[in-house]
């Protein structure tokens, strides 16, 4: 049988999703919880890949097993995993279900405050400076206009396309908090927070909004802002085309 894992995580205390060798990840605590419960080796492929520090509120994860999965499980593997992960569903789905290629869209928030606040400084990135959200809305909405997304993207990876579909990137205030909220069938490595600092510096006055449709053009990284932290990003919602997943 295959399954899907649906899960959430605070990522403080982990460099990133995916197994390192020499550095502890989500992907590691969650396989050698699921390998203890289960009384067999399990090894799990995810949605996508966190960076490090960086949180998911709803993430995803597929493992094989030839036995019979109880129905406590989700009970048992969150009374086993550290207070920082949680399981919050545990799905079964075809055999040739993919969490990672067969996600339609993914989600991400990112937070900024621009006051300090004791309650937010470990969840949100805080700029000391005054910030034009309007103008940098009017610099998101340019990003519609483009499918390549070099520019935004960590150099030296293995990817063989930089294109992707965006659905949806605006920035909002919610209560203290500007949120900045991005959709696409998928991310680059590193794409959202050099998004985010990019379209930073357009909210400072640093640049322009017609500077954004030249630094995606450039398609080149240097050119774009400089990613914003890890610990104010969240992986917010993946979605398949699965009924029973997102219920």
């Amino acid at each position: 049988m295959r399954y899907f894992l649906e899960f959430s995580y605070n990522g403080a205390a982990y460099h990133g999703w995916q197994n390192q060798p020499k550095a502890i990840s989500v992907q590691e605590v969650l396989e050698k919880a699921l390998s203890t419960v289960l009384r067999t080796d399990i090894s799990i492929t995810g949605a996508g890949r966190t960076d490090a520090g960086v949180h998911a509120r709803q993430m995803f994860a597929h493992f094989n097993i030839a036995l019979d999965v109880e129905d406590d499980l989700v009970y048992k593997l969150n009374s086993f995993l550290p207070k920082d992960i949680a399981i919050r569903a545990l799905h079964a789905v075809k055999e040739d279900a993919h969490a990672r290629f067969d996600a339609s869209s993914r989600t991400y928030e990112y937070w900024i405050v621009t006051k300090k606040n004791p309650f937010l400084t470990e969840v949100a990135y805080l700029v000391h400076h005054p910030l034009d959200v309007e103008k940098m809305n009017e610099a998101a909405k340019v990003l519609y206009d483009y499918e390549d997304f070099k520019c935004f993207s960590k150099s030296n990876t293995d990817v063989k396309t930089y294109l992707c579909k965006l659905m949806n990137a605006h920035w909002e205030w919610k209560n203290d908090v500007i949120v900045f909220t991005i959709q696409a069938d998928r991310f680059l490595r590193n794409m959202v927070r050099a998004v985010v600092g990019t379209l930073l510096e357009v909210g400072k006055g640093k640049i322009e909004v017609q500077d954004v449709r030249t630094i995606v053009e450039s398609r080149n990284r240097s050119k774009a802002g400089v990613s914003v932290p890890g610990h104010a990003l969240y992986l917010t919602k993946v979605e398949y085309p699965y009924i029973d997943i997102n219920e």
